[in-house]
């Protein structure tokens, strides 16, 4: 168990038996009366965050999360097959669970499965991945305002705006955590 004192940004703690994670944390300190922890909570199954406020005194139970390694394998329906690294078992996880990051994922591209009570909450991809354009519009010679786009579209199907100077068949890198454009990249 932890108590008030333990609180920071970043500290995973479990209420009315749901995983959380601190976004925003102040310690508060009237002039007259207790001390307070004001915290900004993310629900780690929902996504939905709100405000709490803890009293010196108070206890917050400890989440039973586990971190583990994976591979992701193949797609199955609406769901997505991964390999555990430790026990080679086949772990599925939902569209709803990946949300976006499902149209990022590569065979046996190596990810981090977080686990709440044996059931996968989250999977986290590497930072940066390198897909092909397969279909995006010609860029209109002469066009060179700054920071114009354009949408393309990559093999997974998930479609970005790039600058006007790419061109199908160009290789990218992509952001992971926001889905979007990097740079280019030259593979030769």
């Amino acid at each position: 168990m932890y108590t008030a004192s333990d609180l920071r940004k970043g500290l995973k703690i479990e209420l009315d038996g749901q995983p959380y994670d601190i976004v925003e944390y102040q310690f508060v300190k009237p002039g007259k009366g207790q001390a307070m922890y004001k915290c900004r909570i993310k629900n780690l199954l929902t996504g939905a965050t709100m405000d709490r406020t803890f009293r010196a005194v108070d206890r917050i139970d400890k989440p039973d999360l586990e971190q583990r390694t994976g591979h992701y394998i193949y797609p199955d329906g609406n769901a997505y097959v991964f390999s555990d690294e430790q026990t080679f078992e086949e772990v599925r996880v939902g569209e709803d669970v990946l949300g976006d990051r499902r149209f990022f994922l590569t065979e046996n591209m190596e990810v981090d499965l977080l686990l709440h009570n044996g059931q996968v909450i989250s999977v986290d991809l590497p930072t940066f991945i390198e897909k092909q354009i397969v279909a995006t519009e010609p860029g209109v010679r002469g066009d060179t305002a700054t920071n114009v786009t354009k949408p393309a579209r990559i093999d997974s199907g998930y479609e970005l705006p790039v600058p006007l100077f790419l061109n199908e068949g160009d290789w990218i890198r992509i952001d992971t955590r926001t889905g979007a454009y990097v740079d280019r990249v030259s593979k030769a």
